[in-house]
């Protein structure tokens, strides 16, 4: 007689783990230790919590479970049956992190020019596909058989190279190593198990339940607990309902007998993969029973013949419009598309947050999106709730992740200013003084504010030695702290300045200064203790890797093996409310099932291509296609739409662009016509925020007591004081000065501060020697300080205007240079206007010429007759009263040597003059002076002897700085007038 099968199905529309639970009581529950003695076979760890959650809704009261078992459990011998006394035990699995690092030594041997971190990238892809023909059950010798045409067989072959070190090599490393692959262990032990169970059936039942990978072992182990007397297979979501015409459709084909070519699989359907492994169990779907079990918390049974409507394929959809209505219709489901992915996290917390105001009621969000789980998480936590991720979180992102990632990223840059101060920044450095270190890093932020200084920790103590004067007693004060840091991180320096070093060596330079930032709290928690645990087997293992490694790859080889390692949170979060991923809501259920993420490259996720093995090679060897992530995909949403209530988001753009709606949305949508909508949501997400109404602020124009505004003003602020007065206010009276940004490009002032400096210490040093001045040029631009932005693209044009400068002086040598860089002050109109200038020369007719060196454009005439553009005007008047030491005379030439390209020549370099007689109505020379003396009084008798308020932006033609902008509320107002 043929065995006889005991297969069932559980349809979506049914919780699974809860009807699961309910038949396997009513079964078995009626002896004490009727379940005691069963075993329960589960996909994985999550399945096991969620199915244990189950019997205890179940019992009501006490009850002894039976095993419950995750089929790849890499210890599945010990969990079944008693492994001490297998004569013939599996042998051991080799460390996964041990065989990445041998493989990429060994991709490092193939091809050298393929760095440490680069290798062990590549390591981890080969991994996969290595453990994909594992499971699968390719013989690796297959390989070496495939045969194509044209150019396919040229780029195979190129790739075959590289996979002779898993067909030649790896073996004899597993045998040095007296091991085994982890996925060929896993696969002996289901065999070893269903050879046991064969011969021996158990005592009591054994149920392999939601079980859907097609792996040939699980097939043939399935198939043993199919027709074991006790045994049972409970699939989810099997279309046992569909048409043999839909299920037909979906392959896997047989190749053509005649041209050898195979018809198309449908792997994108949600059906694909249970269909494969019914074939590899050699059962049909007509052989499988509904189970005949149902719980409190199932939907309407119309829901799971319109999901299965919903996932046809794209030939049969053309039959949508003649279904009936109530197969078709998705009650109890609703949708809520809104902008961003913002308000959609604000918009999910809301859900989950009105789930909470019916007592008992529960609800889980599920998303292939982990920076959307993290939002919502974050908006939970504005009501105090806490919600468990149960996916986790890359331990890249995580604390102490990120702190060994800063302190191997600023070493490897040689502690430029940015990765620096991210270290030194870190939440988790120096937990002990917290506040006094961060008051240290405060002020180091401040003095490293402006261009990148020299690199090293050598180039820190440089700059803030030369760079004292400047902001003096910040400085003084980070020059103070910094030894501190420097002693912590000087050994990291030492070791990553050696060049290409063994990798064991940079990880503990790592380890160690790690532990000097962070002591032992750095390690605590759950992701701290990943974080030892990778460092200390990475450290052991990595003597199989590759021999040397060059430090700056250190960091993205971090990054690549943290990126692998997800840290799931301890059980504490609210017990109602949960946050899933995939593979996590599989078997899942609760009250409301928020399905979000529902765009096009998230959920499904765009098919992650093969570095080594192309789509057509690997139909050949009848691995998985890439799209079969999408059915897998598609079965995980079919499975969640079982619930009660669902409710499906998505954003109509992301961070970067329009997204486009998720094949699954768009079919949902067009089987029922039109989901429901969540009015309720919408309203609420718009509201939580909005403050009812808004008070635009009036334009600012503070009026401070006469005796309370500066009596000191320089020439460079006189613009600022004319044109926005708020802007003087804030820097003079609110001591509010803004930064530089940290590690800056090269602006036009620092170019022109650059340019300055050059030419002072060509007038000091070398006497305005002219052939003197490009020398001093070459030596800024190959000064290690100096930015390689401007040393690329500025100088050529900086060179062509410092050989101007030297023509112009060298052909003028009836004008002498009387000094450079002077500072000078004058009592005016009761207050002092100081100023310093760029250059005074003597003419041949004992007059002066104010001369002011431009890196751009300079003012134009229209400007200086506006009463704006005056420094070289008050530098005048200051030199005309004695103002500037040993000069003294009366101003004629007022002029701007600018470094641009001269509109009349097209060269670099030329004289400008808002008092040359050449200009369309120039200003006389002779009442430059005091015009400038007359507009600049009647700004003191206004804003600083007077009591004229401060507006903003009083001349915003003359007002091109956007500084305070911000403070002023410029959005609010500008234009309103």
């Amino acid at each position: 007689m043929p065995q006889a099968l005991h297969l069932y199905t559980i349809p979506p529309h049914r919780a699974f783990a809860d009807a699961l639970a309910n038949g396997l009581i009513q079964r078995f529950g009626s002896d004490p230790m009727g379940l005691a003695r069963g075993l329960v076979l589960l996909p994985n760890n999550r399945a096991k919590k969620a199915i244990q959650d189950a019997f205890v809704r179940a019992s009501g009261g006490g009850l002894l479970l039976p095993r419950l078992v995750a089929v790849g459990d890499p210890e599945l011998d010990e969990a079944v049956f008693d492994a001490a006394a297998d004569p013939d035990p599996v042998p051991p699995a080799v460390n996964p992190l041990q065989r990445q690092l041998i493989l990429a030594r060994l991709i490092q041997q193939a091809e050298p020019r393929h760095d440490a971190a680069e290798a062990i990238r590549l390591a981890g892809d080969l991994a996969e596909t290595l453990d994909q023909l594992l499971i699968e059950e390719v013989p690796l010798t297959r390989l070496t058989d495939l045969k194509f045409e044209g150019e396919l067989q040229s780029h195979w072959d190129k790739s075959l190279n590289l996979f002779r070190i898993v067909l030649e090599r790896w073996p004899g490393e597993l045998a040095r190593l007296g091991r085994i692959d982890l996925a060929d262990r896993r696969r002996r032990l289901i065999d070893k198990v269903a050879d046991r169970w064969t011969a021996n059936p158990p005592q009591g039942f054994v149920c392999a339940a939601g079980i859907t990978a097609s792996a040939p072992a699980i097939a043939r182990l399935q198939r043993v607990v199919a027709g074991l007397p006790q045994g049972m297979v409970v699939l989810p979501d099997l279309a046992i309902a569909i048409s043999e015409a839909e299920w037909d459709m979906l392959g896997p084909h047989a190749p053509d007998p005649v041209t050898g070519r195979r018809k198309r699989n449908l792997e994108t359907h949600p059906q694909f993969h249970l269909k494969l492994l019914l074939e590899r169990m050699s059962v049909h779907r007509s052989e499988f029973d509904p189970w005949m079990f149902a719980s409190e918390h199932d939907a309407a049974p119309s829901r799971s013949k319109a999901i299965a409507s919903a996932m046809q394929p794209p030939e049969l959809t053309h039959g949508w419009t003649t279904l009936p209505e109530h197969e078709r219709r998705l009650d109890g489901v609703r949708v809520l598309e809104v902008a961003t992915p913002a308000e959609e996290a604000q918009a999910i917390a809301l859900a989950l947050r009105q789930v909470l105001e019916t007592p008992e009621r529960t609800a889980a969000l599920v998303t292939p999106d982990r920076a959307l789980a993290r939002r919502v998480a974050a908006h939970c936590a504005r009501w105090g709730i806490a919600v468990d991720d149960s996916a986790g979180q890359p331990l890249s992102i995580l604390p102490p992740g990120t702190l060994l990632l800063a302190l191997a990223d600023a070493a490897a840059q040689r502690f430029a200013p940015l990765p620096l101060l991210t270290l030194l920044k870190h939440p988790l450095v120096m937990p002990e003084a917290r506040t006094e270190w961060l008051e240290g890093a405060r002020l180091l932020d401040r003095a490293l504010r402006g261009p990148r200084p020299a690199p090293d920790l050598a180039g820190i103590d440089r700059h803030l030695a030369e760079q004292e004067g400047r902001d003096g007693p910040i400085r003084k004060a980070a020059q103070a702290w910094w030894p501190t840091a420097k002693a912590l991180l000087a050994p990291l320096e030492a070791a990553f300045g050696a060049g290409a070093q063994p990798i064991p060596t940079l990880l503990a330079a790592l380890r160690e200064t790690a532990q000097a930032l962070g002591g032992d709290a750095l390690w605590s928690r759950a992701e701290g203790r990943a974080a030892a645990t990778l460092l200390d087997d990475l450290e052991r293992e990595a003597v199989d890797g590759p021999q040397r490694a060059e430090p700056d790859t250190l960091a993205p080889m971090l990054r690549t093996l943290m990126d692998g390692i997800a840290v799931r949170p301890p059980q504490g979060g609210h017990p109602r409310l949960a946050i899933l991923g995939q593979l996590e809501a599989r078997l899942q259920t609760a009250d409301l099932m928020i399905l979000s993420g529902l765009n096009e490259g998230v959920w499904p996720s765009l098919p992650a291509p093969d570095p080594w093995l192309a789509p057509r090679i690997r139909a050949e060897l009848d691995l998985p296609g890439l799209e079969r992530r999408i059915g897998l995909a598609a079965h995980d949403l079919a499975g969640a739409l079982g619930a009660p209530e669902v409710l499906l988001t998505r954003a109509r753009r992301d961070a970067t662009a329009p997204t486009i709606a998720s094949r699954f949305w768009l079919r949902l949508e067009a089987l029922s016509g039109g989901l429901d909508r969540a009015p309720d949501l919408a309203a609420w997400l718009h509201a939580i925020d909005n403050p009812g109404a808004h008070e635009p602020a009036d334009r600012p124009a503070p009026q401070p007591a006469v005796e309370a505004r500066p009596k000191a003003i320089s020439v460079t602020e006189v613009d600022r004081l004319k044109a926005d007065p708020y802007a003087f206010y804030a820097r003079r009276m609110l001591k509010l000065a803004p930064l530089d940004p940290v590690d800056a490009d090269p602006s036009a002032a620092w170019r022109g501060t650059a340019v300055h400096d050059v030419l002072q210490k060509w007038f000091e040093l070398d006497n305005c020697d002219p052939a003197r001045l490009r020398a001093r040029a070459e030596a800024m631009l190959v000064d290690e300080r100096t930015h390689p932005m401007m040393r690329a693209l500025w100088q050529p044009r900086l060179m062509e205007a410092i050989d101007w400068i030297a023509r112009q002086i060298a052909e003028n040598p009836d004008r002498k240079v009387l000094a450079v860089e002077l500072d000078g002050d004058i009592e005016f109109e009761g207050v002092k206007l100081r100023g310093k200038f760029d250059r005074i020369d003597r003419l041949p007719d004992g007059s002066l010429a104010i001369i002011d060196y431009k890196t751009g454009q300079p003012p134009s005439t229209r400007a200086v007759r506006a009463g704006f553009s005056l420094q070289l005007g008050l530098l005048g008047l200051i030199a005309e009263r004695g103002g500037f030491q040993d000069i003294e005379g009366i101003a004629r030439a007022f002029e701007y040597w600018s470094l641009a390209r001269s509109p009349r020549t097209g060269g670099f370099g030329y004289v400008d003059s808002p008092v040359d007689p050449k200009k369309k109505e120039p200003i006389p020379a002779e009442e430059f002076v005091d015009l400038a003396a007359h507009h600049f009084g009647d700004a003191v008798r206004q804003w600083l002897t007077g009591d004229e308020p401060f507006t903003a932006k009083l001349h915003p033609e003359y007002a091109p700085y956007a500084e305070y902008d911000q403070l002023m509320r410029l959005d609010e107002w500008y234009g309103r007038e």
